[in-house]
């Protein structure tokens, strides 16, 4: 049965589901910061899905970027799954610009997370879910 790693489960806001994934929002408002993680038990690399999930994981991983990049108008959308601190397999989405926090550095560890106030993280819930589910 599917659960959501507990630090995972911290950082973020669940968006909902799409067929494969989870869809979350990680609270820190330096970036628009998307994660996906497979509905899948025991998951920790991509190779150990099947053939079908691994399509469906690139269709998902595709259609999330493209519709934030739109949606934010960024520069560069930058796409990982590195799972050195959480070993459950999830795949960041970040919508990137010239003038973010971090830019050209990657996000992790560059400056300390901000969290989206209470009015700040409705609007980005919305705008996310009509963007990514409508």
């Amino acid at each position: 049965m599917f659960q959501l790693d507990e630090r995972l489960a911290a950082d973020t806001v669940v968006l909902g589901d799409l067929e494969l994934c989870r869809v979350l929002l990680m609270n820190d408002a330096h970036y628009p910061w998307v994660i996906l993680v497979p509905r899948r038990d025991n998951l920790r690399e991509i190779y150990e899905m099947s053939d079908a999930d691994q399509q469906q994981l690139q269709m998902e991983s595709s259609c999330v970027a493209e519709r934030m990049s739109a949606l934010f108008n960024a520069e560069k959308m930058n796409i990982a799954a590195l799972g050195n601190m959480v070993p459950q397999l999830h795949l960041h989405h970040i919508a990137r610009f010239t003038d973010d926090a971090a830019w050209p550095k990657p996000v992790w560890g560059v400056v300390p997370a901000k969290p989206y106030s209470t009015d700040e993280m409705k609007e980005r819930v919305a705008a996310l879910q009509k963007a990514l589910f409508d």
